[in-house]
């Protein structure tokens, strides 16, 4: 008896055929590549936010195809619309154990296909993407509409792994007019210069493009080839590849080649189960500002209004403040002959995060596995700063904590007589050229980036749990006078808690 085959067999067969191949890849491997496959829920979601075709022909780019998870359910979507008669797919692949079951998925996706009335051929190109398409794109660029038949579709998971100024791959992709530093942002370009105009890319990739100088010339390429049409933002981290453990945020992008630039939907779900699924539509100019030359991308959370945009109050850079920010800059493996564990004659102290605990300094840490101190001599004086008040804000926060920015205050009294204090590389200080604040400017600074507020709008354009200098320096604040109105209320009214902090914020903004 034959089993009966329908399209609703392709991803769960693809799937299939994920689960067993991925049991035999060793983890140094995917690491290397930088290669997670897709899961079933991600894969149909994904192929869900293409828009319905109005060809009877596609052409479909599927680079990094793995096992032929993304183009059985991009096929089995497909196949529900009638108009639909024939679907071509080029799908890159260079690991010889995907190949073989990538290609038994694409026969099943023809054979399955070719029973509804629909034609589908297949290529299986065990070639490098990167350089081939590139090499496809300098080519034929000025040509490209008449020489190439361009992809309608491309669907796509590409590998993350950061890529070597020096490498061939950065070569290639200059040769083709693409200046970027990982391989997911290198598929997505070379994509969208192989698609033709009003075609449609879909991809699941990291965050970490959407802010940050290294990026830029990325962004810039991607809006000026194609119009962001969808964002599907995961509310937790570790979810859209929970089976490899990988702890990435993640978005799904849909780009429209050569589209005009209207309104951005922006979906969320908590996980890649996408059951509590929430759809809104953001005007343009509030996923990236009008005056930003850095073009970050601001992924709204929830469509709340965001008064910390709209108030003229917090519209003010650091510079306009007088306030600067910097990397802490002693660099404890660089200068570990000068590191005290403990304070004594002719030291500083030197602070950590570890030294920060919510409101209050805990300082010096006995038995601890940080050192408190740090030899205050020729060598190390240009690194020291003049005791006094400082505001600082972890580079990375802990797990237990919501906020991504968590700020504290530098109490000079804490540290009695000491002249010099010294800031890790793992605290941001705010400073004025390297002066201490004032005491309401420092403990303003401090309720104004402790607002869940801030929180949120960070949130918006940064996916790195990392928190930057130089994301600090391109945030906006309250004015001057604002964040002493903040410090002296802060002052006053003593120990602080999110609700009262939130309150206040707003209540200055009004």
């Amino acid at each position: 008896m034959h089993e009966i085959l329908s399209p609703l067999n392709l991803l769960s067969r693809a799937d299939a055929s994920r689960r067993i191949a991925n049991g035999k890849l060793k983890v140094e491997t995917k690491s290397a590549f930088g290669q997670y496959m897709t899961s079933a829920t991600v894969a149909s979601f994904m192929a869900s936010l293409f828009p319905a075709a109005s060809s009877q022909y596609i052409r479909l780019l599927d680079p990094g195809a793995g096992v032929g998870s993304l183009t059985s359910a991009f096929i089995e979507h497909i196949c529900k619309n009638k108009t639909v008669s024939y679907i071509h797919v080029d799908a890159y692949e260079i690991d010889p154990v995907m190949r073989s079951y990538l290609e038994k998925n694409l026969e099943l996706c023809a054979t399955i296909s070719a029973r509804s009335g629909r034609s589908v051929t297949w290529r299986i190109l065990a070639e490098d993407f990167v350089i081939e398409a590139a090499k496809n794109a300098s080519s034929f660029n000025s040509l490209w509409h008449e020489e190439v038949d361009n992809y309608t579709h491309c669907i796509m998971n590409p590998p993350y792994k950061k890529i070597s100024s020096e490498s061939r791959h950065r070569a290639c992709l200059r040769t083709a007019g693409i200046e970027t530093v990982n391989l997911y942002s290198a598929f997505v370009a070379l994509s969208l210069l192989l698609l033709e105009k009003g075609g449609y890319l879909v991809a699941i990739i990291p965050r970490s493009f959407c802010n940050g100088p290294y990026y830029r010339p990325f962004r810039e390429f991607m809006m000026k080839h194609a119009a962001i049409r969808r964002i599907h933002l995961f509310g937790s981290r570790d979810k859209a590849f929970k089976e490899d453990k990988v702890l990435q945020e993640n978005i799904i992008l849909v780009l429209e080649k050569g589209g005009r630039q209207k309104a951005v939907t922006v979906s969320t779900s908590m996980d890649d189960t996408f059951a509590d699924t929430s759809i809104s539509d953001y005007s343009f100019a509030q996923i990236v500002k009008e005056d930003d030359k850095e073009l970050f991308i601001h992924i709204p959370s929830s469509p709340e209004s965001d008064f910390l945009n709209d108030a003229k109050t917090f519209n003010y850079t650091l510079p306009q403040i007088g306030i600067q920010v910097s990397t802490g800059p002693v660099v404890d493996f660089r200068m570990k002959a000068q590191l005290h564990d403990m304070p004594e004659s002719g030291t500083a102290p030197l602070l950590y995060p570890c030294h920060f605990k919510e409101q209050f300094i805990q300082w010096p840490i006995e038995g601890g596995k940080k050192p408190n101190a740090i030899r205050y001599n020729r060598h190390t004086q240009k690194w020291l700063y003049p005791n006094g008040f400082y505001t600082v804000v972890r580079r990375f926060s802990s797990k237990e904590e919501k906020r991504r920015i968590v700020a504290s205050v530098v109490d000079p009294a804490v540290f009695g007589e000491a002249e010099k204090l010294g800031f890790e590389n793992h605290l941001n200080v705010f400073h004025s050229n390297k002066e201490p604040l004032t005491e309401a400017i420092a403990r303003g600074l401090s309720v104004f980036l402790n607002s869940t507020t801030v929180d949120h709008i960070f949130r918006r354009f940064s996916g790195h749990t990392q928190v930057n200098a130089t994301d600090l320096k391109l945030m906006k604040y309250p004015s001057r006078n604002a964040l002493i109105e903040l410090g002296k209320w802060a002052i006053k009214k003593g120990e602080l808690t999110q609700e009262t902090i939130d309150e206040e914020v707003e209540r200055i903004s009004e």
